[in-house]
């Protein structure tokens, strides 16, 4: 039986923390990130990163939390019922980035770990994580690099690793209210231990280290391209989007309001502003029409 090592998990998601942080602020080479740290009365804490107002970056979040409990919430026992009556630690590293360039897509990046715990019994844990971009004006070669580099990172796993973890990332991320998908995808996984601690943990690592190497090329190629009003109001318009599925599809969200987490911390992931607009209908053959009928719905990379 392999050892479960949370110390070694912690210690991996510390420095990521760390790592994306420096990177993100060595791209926007004006803003930094201002650190909170914050702990949680039922158990645990974490510390919030946001920048905002840079030269690159509106605004930016990258979260590290920890947080244990005597009961599992209900949004993570609804689909493991097993789990109820155990006491639980789950810690991550979660981030948003919301770029001033309407040429520049936001992304979003997760991974995490949870161990469930009972005395006598053998404990239940599992990885999750991924990342997604959700571009306004979107570039193909910008999705393809993202999808190449999401693909390479995947391929030492295994040869189906990035299909079907492709396939739960578009699934995920939906709408079904508005019959879309949120950006172009990415990866998604959850409750993922059937290769062991070991390998488990070596994939969740890849994902957290592969968000940076997907996104900041395209960061760098887009984040000077001159935009207008229209632009922009349609960058707000779209990121009303982000906080829909946030608020009422996003369960890592739930598990956090649901858990006592700290209300700040979870909700950084909403944009700095944002619209809506009644009965919103791009312009036929404009660049906004394209995002619709070209990549808001699942598409092979």
């Amino acid at each position: 039986m392999q050892t479960v090592d949370k110390a070694a998990v912690k210690a991996f998601l510390l420095d990521l923390q760390d790592r994306i942080c420096c990177a993100i602020e060595a791209q926007d080479g004006q803003a930094s990130f201002e650190q909170d740290e914050w702990q949680r009365e039922q158990g645990g804490g974490g510390r919030s990163r946001v920048m905002r107002g840079g030269a690159v970056f509106e605004q930016g979040g990258v979260n590290f939390s920890h947080v244990f409990g005597t009961q599992m919430p209900a949004s993570a026992t609804a689909h493991r019922p097993e789990l109820a009556g155990r006491s639980f630690e789950a810690m991550g590293v979660s981030l948003v980035i919301h770029p001033n360039n309407p040429y520049v897509p936001t992304s979003h990046a997760n991974v995490r770990f949870f161990i469930a715990e009972k005395e006598g019994e053998a404990p239940v844990w599992w990885f999750g994580g991924g990342f997604d971009l959700t571009p306004f004006y979107p570039f193909e070669e910008d999705c393809q690099h993202w999808h190449d580099t999401a693909k390479a990172l995947c391929q030492p796993f295994g040869d189906n690793v990035y299909a079907d973890h492709k396939a739960w990332c578009d699934k995920y991320f939906y709408l079904p209210h508005r019959n879309e998908t949120r950006g172009v995808g990415g990866l998604f996984f959850d409750d993922l231990n059937e290769w062991g601690f070991e390998k488990s943990f070596a994939y969740m690592q890849a994902v957290g280290n592969g968000y940076i190497d997907a996104y900041l090329p395209i960061v760098e190629k887009r984040h000077t391209l001159p935009f207008g009003e229209r632009e922009r109001e349609f960058q707000l318009y779209r990121r009303g989007r982000y906080v829909e599925f946030n608020l009422v599809y996003d369960r890592g969200t739930l598990f956090g309001l649901q858990s006592g987490g700290r209300t700040e911390s979870i909700l950084m992931s909403m944009p700095p502003l944002a619209r809506w607009e009644y009965s919103y209908q791009p312009e036929a053959d404009s660049a906004e029409a394209k995002l619709y009928q070209d990549y808001l719905k699942p598409r092979t990379w």
